[in-house]
């Protein structure tokens, strides 16, 4: 019995091991020993990631196969760990992480570690998936890395909107890196400094890395051409070589690539034809050349079975005309051909495209009816500005397109007048008509409480009769302009207030009358406003604008507006306005005393200040160009710059002058001086290149009555132009 008993406790502990285990194999808890290493690398990391998700519930008392970001396989050993995004910022460099011998996926993007690689790195020799994008680090890509001979997938890119590049690959290089990584099939080293000339990258790719089927090297510094070399890569799927200086034609041995399905080569420096023969290719489904100026090209005939989802290629050469087989490509989402050279009609056809999202066909020579888009049902943004489209727009055309965000026609011929139904889409937030030929009333606007409608620019047209009040209920409006039509009507400036986010008032030339308070500090203001324009609406005051704090455009000209310009104005968007246009008005002086034309405005000071004046015509004429001197010695001062009275312009300057450096300084300040005798007008008026007097330029007109130009000034022309 002694025995017995004996024996049981003997192998009641050996029982109670084996019994352990066995639960441990059977509930998948991971090995003591590899539990340990992680609670290692989260006090090493912890201090460091002050917001992260994961490794903050990291606890000893749970089993960590079960750990958010830790993979583990049967064996209970930690095979996989991902802690992107988890905010750290140091302690990885002497960490545990290197120890974890049976990784083969890390993942650490996204982090902000900010020092250089770590050699431990090269320990980790079973990884099949390395990413170690945006993740912080910096300097040389270390030689360890071609030590990981097990890698299918290798990211470490740099993106500029995540953060500013250090990456570079100079030793090793991108030749030596990849030498060892054959089982390669994915490489992203988008943002790292590579400087390889196009036979030095291509060779070191197709000799070393015959299973690539991703290669992602945008904004590495890679120079052209593309060597043939590369078409040795047949398993190739996605080629972004993006934001390089190639340099060099597209080689037509792309289009062999069988496995091709997204081809993005934009801001290249391309040139020559585009072989037609890659858009052919029957996997393809992204293609993006844009931004390639010199590089030629049409678009080819398209079969039915096409898989081309986004086609992209604006700001390049392409020309010629949209084949009618363009409605072949069922699966297009994203049509971009803007900025070409493009012609002909729009086809009928491109009504089949249901899967469209975008279509950006502006800055064309398109001339045709708009074709109805009304079977596009997942339609975001048709932009087609600046053709020569015709035809009237129905409501045909926007039947049914309920996600649409943005209607973009500026620019064309288009007539007719403006479908009530195009404002009653629930989703829409810009529509931009301007420049066409629309006439009519402008119409009534639906659904108003819920529109989210945000700018609307119906400017240059025909249009016609009042300002529909329904327009004031949309209360989300940022940007209104209404310029350039035949509307009529009286409306009270204080009106317009009730667009709380408008940022943009554009109501000049028309037949309106505008109605404005002088000086009523009690209203409500502009509290967003930047763009004022109300040149020609019939004001008779001077509109109280005092507490405008971003106010920076204000144009009043052709008005009726009389007597003095307030002296706050020069403290309009908090003394930081720059563009002041009061021409044609009936001002007859500036009311005293000056605010401190002041240090925020100029007349042409070199400041970069865009600034057409007090040209103060009929009674206000003569007083301005009596008083034109007291003006500047009032202002000039306070800018820190020295002015001498038009009086005094006489010898004694080319006296004084006679010091100079040299015979040629001597001839040209003579010439400035004589430039400063006779008509003086602030529109011609400008500081010298030494910035310490002001001159006369005499290429300037000065005109003795106001221009017949209508048109407002700019920052480099008007009517007083040379």
């Amino acid at each position: 019995m002694r025995i017995l008993l004996l024996l049981w406790l003997f192998f009641l502990p050996i029982c109670s091991v084996l019994l352990g285990v066995e639960i441990g194999v059977a509930s998948g808890q991971c090995l003591g020993d590899q539990q340990s290493l992680l609670l290692q690398l989260k006090n090493s990391l912890l201090p460091s990631a002050p917001n992260s998700k994961k490794l903050v519930q990291w606890n000893r008392d749970v089993d960590c196969c079960s750990w958010d970001g830790v993979i583990c396989d049967d064996g209970q050993r930690v095979t996989g760990l991902n802690l992107s995004g988890e905010s750290i910022s140091g302690g990885v460099e002497k960490s545990s992480l290197f120890k974890l011998q049976h990784l083969n996926s890390l993942d650490l993007s996204y982090n902000h570690i900010n020092s250089t690689f770590p050699a431990g790195i090269g320990n980790l020799t079973n990884l099949t998936y390395l990413n170690l994008s945006n993740a912080g680090f910096g300097g040389q890509i270390p030689q360890e890395i071609s030590q990981l001979t097990s890698l299918v997938s290798l990211e470490i890119s740099t993106l500029p909107f995540w953060q500013i590049s250090s990456l570079k690959l100079e030793s090793p290089n991108l030749s030596t890196l990849v030498q060892n990584l054959s089982n390669l099939e994915e490489l992203y080293l988008d943002g790292v400094n590579i400087s390889a000339r196009g036979n030095d990258w291509c060779h070191g790719l197709s000799s070393s890395v015959p299973k690539l089927r991703v290669l992602s090297l945008t904004y590495c510094y890679l120079s052209g051409p593309i060597h043939q070399s590369l078409g040795k890569l047949q398993s190739l799927s996605v080629i972004r070589l993006d934001n390089n200086n190639l340099s060099s034609p597209v080689p037509g041995f792309i289009s062999n690539f069988s496995n091709l399905t997204s081809l993005r080569l934009s801001s290249c420096g391309l040139y020559g034809t585009f072989p037609k023969e890659i858009f052919k290719v029957p996997t393809l489904q992204n293609i993006d050349v844009s931004f390639n100026q010199l590089l030629h090209g049409s678009l080819p005939e398209f079969s039915q079975n096409n898989a081309l989802r986004r086609v992209v290629l604006g700001s390049t050469n392409f020309s010629g005309k949209l084949p009618p087989s363009i409605g072949n490509l069922r699966n297009l989402s994203i049509l971009d051909l803007s900025n070409c050279q493009f012609d002909g009609t729009l086809p009928s056809s491109m009504g089949q495209l249901t899967q469209l999202v975008l279509v950006d066909l502006s800055n064309n020579k398109f001339f045709s009816p708009i074709p109805s888009f009304k079977m596009s049902k997942n339609l975001t943004e048709i932009v087609l500005s600046h053709n020569s489209l015709t035809g009237a727009i129905t409501s045909s055309h926007w039947e049914g397109l309920t996600k649409l965000l943005v209607v973009d026609l500026r620019n064309n011929l288009l007539n007719g007048s403006i479908p009530p139904s195009l404002f009653a889409l629930p989703s829409l937030k810009e529509v931009q008509l301007s420049f066409n030929r629309f006439d009519g009333p402008l119409p009534e606007f639906q659904n108003t409480s819920t529109s989210l409608l945000e700018i609307l620019d119906l400017s240059g047209n025909s249009l016609t009769g009042p300002i529909p009040m329904s327009i004031f209920y949309l209360k989300k409006l940022s940007i209104l302009s209404l310029s350039f039509n035949k509307l009529n009507g009286r409306k009270h400036l204080e009106k317009f207030q009730v667009f709380h986010n408008l940022t943009t008032l554009d109501l000049s030339y028309n037949n309106l009358s505008v109605v404005a308070n002088g000086n009523d500090s009690t209203r409500s203001s502009f509290s967003k406003i930047s763009t004022l324009k109300l040149a020609s609406c019939r004001l008779g005051i001077f509109p109280y604008l005092k507490n405008q704090a971003k106010l920076d455009y204000l144009d009043l000209s052709d008005n009726q507006i009389p007597g003095e310009l307030p002296n706050w104005v020069w403290e309009l968007g908090n003394g930081s306005l720059q563009y002041l246009n009061l021409s044609r008005n009936n001002l007859t002086r500036l009311q005293e005393p000056y605010s401190s034309i002041y240090s925020g405005i100029g007349f042409g000071l070199g400041s970069g200040a865009v600034v057409a004046l007090l040209m103060f015509w009929d009674e206000g004429k003569n007083w301005l160009e009596n008083r034109i001197d007291k003006i500047l010695l009032v202002i000039l001062p306070m800018l820190g710059y020295a002015y001498k009275p038009r009086d005094e312009w006489d010898d004694e300057d080319d006296t004084e002058d006679a010091g100079s450096d040299s015979a040629e300084d001597d001839e040209e300040d003579e010439s400035d001086d004589e430039e400063l005798r006779g008509r003086y007008c602030v529109f011609c008026s400008k500081l010298d290149i030494t910035r310490t007097r002001v001159i006369h330029d005499p290429r300037c007109t000065c005109h003795s009555s106001p221009p017949s130009s209508s048109s407002s000034f700019s920052s480099s022309t008007s009517s007083h132009s040379p």
